[in-house]
């Protein structure tokens, strides 16, 4: 892989990797503990930092594929790109949409029980924390 391509990969994985982590892992379960904070006010919060970190997670897989494409990458930095958008494109168009609708009925009043969806996410989330991590380093690898 050529040596920008390889620079511009890890910097972003790791920037990529950081917000992720520092939101989803962070941020995330810590407005529930904070004094006063509801259920609805925190499901109100989460859903603007995650839409927001959910829009910079695609330009940073954009940045990343184009990046990877250009750069004659190795098998290792080809197939981890892919799989780090492949769990972000599952998070956004099969998890998300149902987290949504849900948030969207606590919001409107509706009491619910707790959400296996959000179980699915974190999941996702922590697949996609392995997969920055070795994309980062097989790209400073290169």
């Amino acid at each position: 892989m050529n040596h920008t391509a390889a620079s511009v990969t890890a910097a972003v994985a790791f920037v990529w990797l950081g917000m992720v982590l520092a939101i989803s892992f962070l941020e995330a379960p810590l407005k529930f503990r904070a004094p006063e904070v509801t259920v609805r006010v925190g499901l109100g919060i989460g859903r603007l930092v995650f839409r927001a970190l959910n829009a910079v997670e695609a330009l940073f897989a954009l940045v990343v594929i184009v990046a990877v494409a250009t750069g004659a990458p190795s098998t290792a930095v080809a197939a981890l790109t892919a799989a780090a958008a492949v769990v972000l494109a599952v998070q956004l168009a099969a998890v998300r949409p149902a987290l949504n609708r849900r948030s969207d009925r606590v919001l409107a009043g509706e009491e619910l029980p707790r959400s296996r969806g959000h179980l699915a996410y974190i999941a996702l989330e922590a697949a996609k924390v392995v997969v920055l991590v070795a994309l980062g380093a097989c790209a400073l690898a290169a």
